[in-house]
């Protein structure tokens, strides 16, 4: 995710290798009330239409799951006694039972059709996106927008308190219309066929999606990938964006300071450990996306241990996903993914961005940014500061980590409703 120049920038940098910010770059109104309606996967959406959408999983799918599952070849344990050669077997093949005898293969396809979904076809592609308007008329428009190995699924928990605030200990003023779109290549999203759709293409396929929907100003919202994605949509001023939160902040300095505060150091020091130790995914997909998809298709030990990783590392858990998510959720996950069939072109959304840095980019609407325990960095405000012009809201949450919303759903929302409580009344 490195550009030219910042390649060159850093061959003078003593605190962060280049490899280490490489690897840093992370670097109907009227439809909402229409019951959805069955549609297959192969189904298109027409012209501009917004079409309700109904997951429907094949039972010849889910029976060649369970084949696999009962069929899985495991590789010899680890040779060490920590995590230093990746995921241990033990958890894995707790994770991986849970799968196979106590998971209900359907679950997720009622917690999804427990809120209205769409399909809508932009710039050639159809987009897959749950749609929820509160029931409070002054509510704010969002978008928000996931990340990998994440889905639409990130924000289940956050749907009711956001939506629906005097349910949940709010009041109306701090209501939320949601619009949750699954990434080009992710979930029930169409895969993209050419190159070409990069996180900018996203960015402004986001706005056309908000217009769609007959929201002329709203905010957006976003982490991992969904964070860069919501930061471009800013920095193009795309049309109807009053506002953005991110819970993963883009505002490493153009120049790394010489002398660093405690902070600072702490920061970059994150910065290389993740380059370091944690980044292997990150390089393999940004390179050899189909390589990593060939592996992913066909073996669901190979998916789940490809995504498994990643909770392992980036949850606040000290490397123990369940405690602070369900083997369920967890699960659920790693289950889209593969009903899907999206390990591939998942993947591919790393080398379409692969020259994308997390060098701070400049913008002027307002920001907030929630820099939450168990991040891959904890930035200074500072660094915000210099970067965001309107910077509205900078707070470090007490618990929780890359997957906020689903790990501390709770704080997330608070976090939220704080932030745009900054903004001016409409």
């Amino acid at each position: 995710m490195t550009s030219a120049s910042s390649t060159d920038r850093l061959r003078d940098e003593p605190l962060v290798s280049r490899r280490s910010l490489v690897a840093s770059g992370l670097a109907l109104v009227a439809l909402a009330g229409l019951a959805p309606a069955t549609q297959s996967l192969a189904a298109a959406p027409a012209g501009e239409a917004v079409v309700p959408f109904k997951v429907a999983l094949a039972q010849a799918d889910l029976d060649d799951l369970k084949r696999r599952l009962a069929a899985i070849r495991w590789p010899d344990p680890e040779i060490v006694p920590d995590r230093s050669q990746g995921i241990r077997t033990e958890p894995m093949k707790a994770l991986m039972a849970h799968w196979r005898d106590k998971y209900d293969l359907r679950r997720i396809e009622r917690e999804l059709n427990a809120y209205p979904h769409f399909k809508t076809r932009i710039d050639g592609l159809d987009i897959w996106f749950l749609h929820i308007r509160s029931k409070h008329p002054q509510a704010k428009p969002m978008i928000m927008t996931h990340g990998w190995p994440g889905s639409v699924l990130e924000f289940v928990k956050v749907i009711g308190p956001l939506t629906d605030p005097t349910a949940h200990g709010g009041t109306a003023d701090q209501a939320f219309h949601l619009v949750i779109p699954a990434l080009p290549g992710f979930g029930f999203s169409g895969k993209p066929s050419k190159p070409g759709w990069t996180h900018q293409t996203t960015a402004h396929a986001w706005s056309t999606l908000m217009r769609r929907l007959g929201y002329e100003r709203f905010v957006a919202q976003g982490g991992d990938w969904g964070a860069i994605v919501t930061t471009l949509m800013a920095r193009d001023h795309v049309p109807g964006l009053d506002a953005i939160h991110l819970n993963f902040p883009i505002v490493l300095p153009a120049k790394l300071p010489t002398a660093p505060t405690p902070q600072e150091a702490a920061a970059i020091a994150a910065l290389k450990l993740y380059s370091d130790t944690r980044s292997g995914y990150f390089h393999e997909m940004a390179n050899k996306p189909q390589t990593t998809g060939f592996l992913l298709s066909d073996s669901p030990l190979g998916q789940a241990a490809w995504m498994y990783d990643h909770y392992v590392d980036a949850t606040e858990s000290g490397g123990v996903p369940e405690t602070v998510l369900t083997r369920d959720e967890i699960l659920d996950e790693i289950m889209l993914y593969w009903i899907t069939n999206t390990g591939a072109s998942s993947a591919r959304t790393y080398w379409e961005n692969r020259n994308f840095t997390f060098t701070a980019i400049p913008l002027d609407i307002p920001v907030g940014i929630s820099v939450f325990p168990g991040e891959v960095y904890l930035p200074p405000r500072s660094w915000g500061e210099a970067a965001y012009s309107k910077l509205i809201w900078w707070n470090y949450p007490p618990k929780g980590g890359h997957f906020a919303a689903l790990e501390q759903p709770a704080l997330f929302v608070d976090e939220l409703r704080n932030c745009f409580a900054k903004l001016p009344a409409a």
